[in-house]
């Protein structure tokens, strides 16, 4: 990007003709995305300031931001931060990034009303990440009792560090944890949500390289048959989930039948699959017997 260029249309248009010849995915978008958090504006303003010279110091940060982005590193990872749910949280890769299929996740809980009609109800985020699910949770039902888990202790200090940002951490309880038997009783909580890893081996394999060489592999890869850690969490939620509480898992668009099989054989009922908003199966939800 050449000096001269000092325009937000010139910035983008140079923005994304580089991007382009590094085969960056959606290259406007990204361009789009690092210019509006460049100048602290919505994305869709950055048309009504076609015409507004750039600083200095803009144009050498959006060179920076252009160069990493297409090295190939997630454009959220160089913004630094992400909106889910209405909120922006901190991000950077101990954790992966929020998509628009966990809001799907998040809303299925938030209108799951006999949960919330219970006197503080015991709720438990399972691969918690940035804490994008449970924050969210706490946000709006700040009477509950939230705990959240995760294997990995930078996770776990992301979303401590995000918690703090939002005003929920005191609500929260943090624990390092593969399953939840290493930190709960039997019959105690109310509810278990999570997002696990949910990707076959041999498909994170071909998953493109912003994804795989950045994201964390943990958070993605859920074995050969991509419920290696969703078995392992109906198991454990089947034994700390009083009887009558919920579980709320996100799949992949193919799996609804093999999950929905496991909870019944662990003793829940009342399955039911939630499709995200392009259609596909997304949330299975059910009911400890």
């Amino acid at each position: 990007m050449s000096d001269d260029l000092k325009t937000v249309t010139d910035v983008l248009q140079a923005g994304r003709a580089y991007l382009e010849r590094h085969g960056v995915p959606e290259p406007q978008m990204a361009c789009e995305l690092l210019l509006s958090c460049l100048l602290r504006c919505p994305r869709l303003e950055l048309p009504a300031r076609a015409k507004q010279s750039l600083l200095e110091r803009h144009l050498d940060a959006m060179r920076r931001g252009l160069k990493r982005v297409a090295a190939g590193e997630p454009v959220q990872y160089v913004l630094g931060e992400w909106d889910f749910m209405g909120y922006t949280l901190k991000l950077d890769p101990r954790a992966l990034i929020p998509r628009p299929e966990t809001e799907c996740l998040v809303e299925t809980v938030l209108r799951c009303e006999p949960l919330w009609q219970r006197r503080q109800p015991a709720i438990v985020d399972v691969g918690t990440g940035t804490g994008c699910i449970v924050i969210s949770l706490a946000r709006r039902h700040p009477e509950a009792l939230y705990m959240a888990s995760d294997i990995s202790a930078g996770a776990l200090e992301l979303a401590r560090e995000n918690a703090r940002a939002l005003g929920v951490a005191e609500r929260i309880a943090f624990v390092q944890a593969s399953d939840l038997a290493e930190f709960l009783e039997p019959e105690m909580i109310d509810a278990v949500v999570s997002n696990p890893p949910y990707v076959r081996t041999e498909d994170f394999e071909k998953l493109p390289p912003h994804i795989r060489h950045h994201e964390p592999r943990v958070a993605l890869d859920g074995g050969p048959d991509g419920l290696g850690v969703t078995t392992t969490i109906i198991a454990d939620a089947s034994l700390a989930l009083k009887p009558g509480g919920y579980i709320f898992l996100e799949i992949a668009s193919d799996q609804a039948p093999a999950v929905t099989l496991k909870l019944e054989q662990a003793g829940f009922t009342g399955v039911s699959v939630t499709k995200d908003l392009a259609g596909r199966d997304r949330v299975v939800s059910a009911v400890l017997a």
